[in-house]
């Protein structure tokens, strides 16, 4: 499997930011004659596309990331959106659709058995690399399905993928979860690890966010330089949100208490603290002083050459791809003992930092929803269910919207959703709540 990171970042659904706490991976079949994941990736990464995937796998190998992966994604119609990945496998351009789910061979029957077997193999070496990442027991009833299973069980739309392709080569969900069982106790403990090289997952404004609770007096001066760690972090291939975790790690959340460093030397990371007593380097720049950390965490994390110039005055010293893991950073984790700093889990601190300053950016969304009524809202998905009240613990009263405009008079909060929306036309009794996740605002 050749895991390549490619976030579809003019979708709607990466344009909401939502995010989920993951319970569960649904897999899904895309539904057409169709090899080449780069044709439903032009699709999707559109702002009125009303689907995305976490990922879509290749028969060749390369798996697509195309959301982050406790993005809330648009991949199956239901309440499963709120709960579990999703990942679509291509199709071979060997069949042709008869109505529904039913299909026929049109060309090649080697050609059609080969694509889904490889899609197959794949998908067990992602869906396993996946329930290591999140601690998930595949065997675990509701944890791995597929979008038919998801149907059955009323938290996804109807189709009849995968096991309509499936299961003409002898291929069952049954079999799919033992195998990525077998294959997580053959994997290895890093593929757990938290990469330093990467796409950054939280936003300049969740640490702004996280920043000004954990210190009300920070500098504005602070607050204004943050999107650099984004930018610096991005023209190297760094996680900048990683760097900037441990920046707040270093400073004390930039109060500089006792920390080696003061705000003015701009080293935001000890840098040059190489025993206690020691004064840290000092920088012209705020801009300068990220960089320099940037180049600093691509010499530890990586053997690839510097895209801008090299300003780090101490890169030479470090071993290059000695820790390319967060939790390596610390030299008592670090399998070679060369990590960054000689303090006890020095990496699953900025870890603790980079998921409260994820959690922060959950709990600012939350904020922002508070939205008068009545308003309109479109729906693009002809499956939106209507529920008697305002969460999945109500009952569907076995209608959908259907696709169109509509008037929401009240808001509420509700399980299985960010919001809950009631209808207009149910005003008076209160009976026909929707969810505004598959909603957009008009």
């Amino acid at each position: 499997m050749n895991l390549i990171q490619n976030y579809l970042t003019e979708s709607g659904c990466y344009k909401t930011g939502r995010t989920i706490s993951v319970k569960g991976l649904m897999i899904h079949s895309v539904g057409c004659p169709q090899p080449k994941a780069s044709a439903f990736m032009k699709n999707w990464n559109r702002v009125d596309a009303n689907a995305c995937v976490h990922a879509i796998i290749e028969p060749d190998g390369d798996v697509y990331q195309l959301l982050p992966w406790e993005h809330r994604g648009w991949h199956c119609g239901g309440d499963a959106n709120n709960t579990h990945i999703g990942v679509e496998m291509t199709e071979p351009a060997t069949i042709k659709y008869m109505g529904g789910a039913l299909w026929t061979e049109i060309g090649d029957g080697e050609n059609t058995k080969t694509h889904v077997l490889a899609t197959y193999k794949y998908a067990v070496e992602l869906f396993a690399h996946l329930c290591k990442q999140f601690h998930l027991d595949p065997l675990a009833d509701g944890v791995v399905i597929s979008h038919s299973e998801g149907c059955r069980r009323g938290i996804a739309s109807n189709h009849g993928d995968v096991e309509h392709l499936w299961s003409k080569f002898g291929l069952t969900m049954a079999q799919f979860r033992k195998d990525i069982k077998v294959a997580m106790e053959g994997s290895t403990a890093e593929d757990s690890l938290t990469a330093i090289m990467g796409k950054a997952v939280a936003t300049a404004e969740q640490m702004q966010s996280y920043l000004k609770k954990k210190n009300p007096s920070v500098a504005q001066s602070v607050l204004e330089m943050i999107p650099l760690y984004l930018s610096e972090g991005e023209a190297e291939g760094v996680r900048g949100d990683i760097a900037f975790a441990q920046s707040c790690l270093e400073t004390g959340n930039f109060t500089f208490s006792g920390s080696a460093v003061t705000l003015s030397q701009n080293n935001f990371c000890g840098l040059g603290v190489t025993q206690k007593g020691k004064a840290g380097l000092s920088f012209d720049t705020p801009q300068l002083g990220i960089r320099v950390q940037v180049q600093h965490l691509k010499a530890y994390a990586s053997t690839d050459a510097l895209v801008n110039e090299r300003i780090d005055p101490r890169f030479r010293y470090v071993t290059k791809g000695c820790a390319p893991y967060v939790e390596w950073l610390g030299q008592e984790e670090n399998p070679q003992g060369k990590g960054w700093a000689m303090g006890e889990k020095y990496g699953e601190k900025i870890l603790s930092i980079l998921q409260a300053v994820t959690e922060e950016g959950k709990v600012q969304f939350m904020e922002s929803l508070t939205l008068s009524a009545p308003y309109m809202v479109r729906v693009s998905i002809p499956d939106l269910n209507i529920r008697k009240g305002p969460g999945t613990g109500y009952a569907k009263i076995g209608k959908f919207t259907g696709v169109g405009v509509f008037t929401i008079v009240e808001e509420a909060d509700g399980k299985g959703a960010a919001k809950w929306g009631l209808l207009k036309a149910y005003g008076e009794k209160r009976n026909g709540w929707i969810s505004l996740d598959f909603t957009a605002r008009i």
